[in-house]
């Protein structure tokens, strides 16, 4: 069986699905691996890696002869056009915005394994790209911050005087958001964290953190670990109760986002107006529409003397880690994909597996999702 590795847009992304690390692995599993050409340029793997590791490079007209192929993003039409039948597409498919690729796939016999379907259960954690990469992204983001900041983070002592710390609010506790106040008490940062959910308080405070505790009459707790969308009134209540504790961040870093769903509104333009000069936002949610109602997804702009950072793919910032991270990811849930019987591997029955069978939205001619 062969695995296919696809050359990422390199508009869209600087990763890679698979690194020379990962190639090592899955050809100890017994596979055959082709690298596109150039597939691992931007992120700092060079071709000569992958075929020190035993991979072939080649043409992308060689990868649609794979048995599996990985790809981050979606592939192009063009692309998806030229796989064949029986094969599998391992891929964050981007599945709130289906165009009619999903039955396109399943009219020619093409599996679609979408990654972000696979579940948060403890056994599939190695496998979890989500939250892999979200951890990568929380933790480039403040980096992006300390930039932007025209400040210290820390408390600084000098001879020349002292500098106050940051003041850092991060909204939103998930993956994202607990790397993301991780990574600015690192820095020295004052940091307070807000979440719909109240049970993330504990999580919060462990990281040294303070945790902004809103009354809304209900609470934003939805199902697999997620936040849900909150009622009309909870969101207004929402917003004028967060909007005097947001004035007086110095550095604001948003990362709510609910599933399928426009990012939640949490900073409004009267928030930005009642922030000090020279004050930053760095909005995660940019490409779900903004958890800032000023944020231009893409683009760093200043309203009313506070940066706002629009910029939607912050684990592509961090090529070569978010790459191997990745990889991983896909070396771990390949464990599952194949199996050995007398001393040829085959595809095991998907559907006996938890795993495999949430996350296989085309399966077999059929659109699971």
């Amino acid at each position: 069986m062969k695995v296919g590795i696809f050359k990422e847009n390199a508009k869209v992304d600087s990763r890679v699905a698979a690194t020379p690390d990962s190639v090592a692995r899955l050809i100890k599993l017994g596979l055959e691996v082709a690298v596109e050409k150039g597939a691992g340029v931007l992120s700092g793997f060079p071709d000569s890696g992958y075929k020190d590791a035993g991979a072939s490079i080649v043409s992308s007209t060689d990868i649609f002869t794979a048995d599996f192929i990985f790809s981050i993003n979606l592939p192009s039409e063009t692309r998806l056009s030229k796989l064949q039948s029986g094969s599998m597409l391992v891929t964050l498919p981007g599945l709130c915005e289906d165009d009619g690729t999903l039955a396109s796939l399943a009219e020619r016999n093409i599996d679609l394994l979408a990654l972000e379907r696979i579940p948060r259960i403890s056994r599939a954690q190695s496998m979890d790209v989500l939250s892999s990469q979200a951890n990568i992204g929380g933790y480039r983001a403040v980096l992006e911050a300390t930039i932007q900041y025209k400040r210290f983070f820390p408390l600084m002592m000098t001879s020349a005087g002292s500098a106050k710390p940051a003041r850092v609010v991060i909204l939103g506790v998930g993956v994202a958001g607990l790397q993301a106040i991780a990574t600015a008490r690192r820095l020295g940062a004052q940091v307070w964290a807000y979440d719909v959910r109240p049970e993330t308080s504990e999580q919060v405070e462990s990281l040294g953190a303070k945790f902004i505790d809103l009354d809304l009459g209900e609470e934003g707790s939805g199902e697999g670990g997620y936040a849900k969308e909150l009622s009309d009134e909870a969101k207004q209540k929402q917003q004028q109760l967060l909007s005097e504790e947001l004035q007086k961040a110095d550095v604001l870093i948003s990362t709510a986002a609910i599933p399928c769903r426009p990012a939640p509104r949490l900073i409004t333009e009267e928030t930005v107006k009642g922030m000090r000069e020279g004050s930053v936002i760095i909005d995660m949610a940019a490409a779900t529409g903004g958890n800032c109602e000023l944020t231009e997804a893409g683009s760093v702009i200043v309203k009313h003397g506070v940066q706002i950072v629009g910029h939607t793919n912050y684990p592509a910032m961090v090529p070569a880690d978010a790459s191997s991270f990745f990889s991983r990811n896909l070396v771990n849930l390949m464990e599952l994909l194949v199996t050995r019987e007398d001393e040829k591997l085959v595809r095991p029955d998907y559907m006996e597996d938890e795993v495999t069978e949430a996350a296989l939205v085309v399966y077999q001619g059929k659109v699971r999702f």
